[in-house]
């Protein structure tokens, strides 16, 4: 790479991928023009120093994941990567109704799921995999969850083909995290890009109000001003910058199990003035961990009675119990046709092709081709026990083999799909990079799409893992107006 801005973007190879920036061979991406021409002035030396400071800030604001496989350091910042991503408006449309449609369908699987249980009963999902599901709580049956919302926070995970085609990797719908990045990301830009800025990108920093907004409006019935709290696990947690951001940018009290008391069914606060009535909790906790007296009963940070309050209307918890149920790999590959079923519509995006273990078809199918396909386990997070069958090894695919005959119906396979790149500044320079993005939907009694969401980033060459446990960072991402 030379010296002046212009040398990096001639010089760039999108080595075969579909090109967040370009487009691809015979169908560019125009809408990117107007940050083409802007990156152009910009020489790479300046990129890094701003890249640096951008990283610096990062650090300095304490915006940080916490890994405990790591021995020599647990707090680390996200990398940040300062090309950013960008979507034209027609894009977001088609991403934004998507998840929307997705959300809505996922939220009336759950209330059929806990009530009549017509899609089981239809055989459009298989009734062992819901009712033998381990996020399945038979303590909701019954329970109606104010407005039919039992996920108000979701991620979807979204990925790019060759041929420009968004599909759905996996749905996010328990206690989906990294909504801070995005704001945060979007600030590190505004202070350290301005003259990247000046096109015209839609706003993410309202994301905190619009969360407030939903927690408000499934408040138990003839609460006017509904007191909402973060409920996290504490310090250690994995997340808990987030925690920290959310609750203040939604202007709300960060609690712990430790800070609220069960009183007469109904839920109070520990304040130096006395208990103080909670009437939302958008929890950052497990079901499991949730409340001693219906789940672990050896969890110490949970609130006991807090399912019991929950049962008798006093207190409206966010995601509510039982959602993990939708989010679970096996199910995700449902969800097209339980959208046919309670919508009777196509899914809007579709589903990454997905072969259940579970099934003899798809048991044989997938070691058949374990050289060429992406073997998931159904209830794991954050990019753990994937087995990338093309990239990996003749050991690492025979340890797989094993795994899928001793426990088929915990994992799923789907084709590798060539994720779209995005140019990235990396040690060498500016490098094509696998991305994804994470849209997050908000919903109380209507559903609202944060414009963009995360684009996490792989950084290691080749890798398609983008998760940050695995080495990946994030990107700002831009919808145009």
């Amino acid at each position: 790479m030379r010296g002046n801005g212009s040398d990096w973007l001639a010089d760039y190879d999108a080595g075969g991928f579909f090109c967040e920036l370009f487009g691809r061979p015979g169908a560019p991406a125009d809408h990117t023009l107007p940050l083409q021409q802007r990156l152009k002035q910009i020489p790479i030396d300046e990129l890094r120093r701003r890249a640096r400071s951008a990283e610096n800030e990062l650090f300095n604001l304490g915006v940080t994941f916490t890994v405990y496989s790591d021995k020599d350091v647990i707090d680390r910042i996200l990398p940040f990567d300062v090309i950013p991503r960008v979507l034209s408006i027609d894009e977001w449309r088609h991403i934004e109704a998507g998840v929307i449609q997705r959300v809505t369908a996922l939220n009336m699987f759950l209330h059929d799921v806990y009530h009549e249980q017509r899609a089981l009963a239809d055989d459009v999902v298989p009734r062992d995999l819901v009712l033998g599901n381990a996020n399945y709580r038979p303590e909701m049956a019954g329970f109606d969850v104010p407005a039919g919302t039992y996920i108000h926070i979701c991620g979807v995970d979204i990925v790019r083909d060759d041929s420009g085609r968004f599909l759905v990797l996996e749905d996010n719908g328990r206690t989906p995290s990294g909504v801070s990045y995005v704001v945060e990301n979007r600030r590190i830009m505004q202070r350290a890009f301005p003259d990247l800025l000046d096109v015209f990108v839609r706003p993410v920093e309202d994301y905190g109000l619009r969360l407030r907004h939903a927690m408000s409006e499934i408040a138990p019935a003839g609460v006017s001003e509904p007191q909402v709290v973060l409920l996290s696990p504490g310090i250690y947690n994995s997340a808990y910058f987030e925690h920290v951001f959310l609750a203040r940018e939604m202007g709300v009290p960060l609690v712990e199990g430790r800070d609220l008391v069960v009183e007469a069914d109904r839920v109070f606060m520990k304040t130096t003035a006395g208990l103080a009535p909670v009437h939302v909790v958008y929890r950052r906790i497990n079901d499991d961990f949730l409340d001693p007296l219906a789940f672990r009963s050896d969890s110490l940070l949970g609130v006991p009675g807090l399912m019991r309050a929950y049962r008798k209307g006093n207190v409206s918890l966010a995601n509510a119990i039982g959602t993990g149920v939708a989010d679970d790999k096996a199910v995700y590959a449902y969800v097209p046709r339980l959208i046919r079923y309670y919508l009777g519509e196509d899914a809007i995006l579709p589903n990454v092709e997905t072969h259940l273990c579970g099934e003899a078809d798809g048991l044989a199918f997938t070691l058949d081709r374990l050289d060429q396909l992406v073997v998931k386990p159904v209830g794991e997070s954050g990019g753990y026990g994937i087995l990338v069958g093309p990239r990996a090894s003749s050991t690492e695919r025979e340890a797989m083999r094993g795994l899928l005959r001793a426990d088929p119906a915990n994992y799923i396979s789907q084709p590798m799909v060539r994720l779209s790149v995005c140019p990235t500044l990396v040690d060498a320079g500016i490098r094509p990079r696998h991305v994804d993005l994470r849209p997050f939907a908000v919903t109380g009694r209507s559903t609202w799409v944060l414009p963009g969401g995360l684009s996490r980033v792989a950084l290691r060459e080749g890798s398609l893992v983008v998760n940050s446990s695995q080495g990946g960072g994030s990107k700002d991402t831009w919808v145009l107006v």
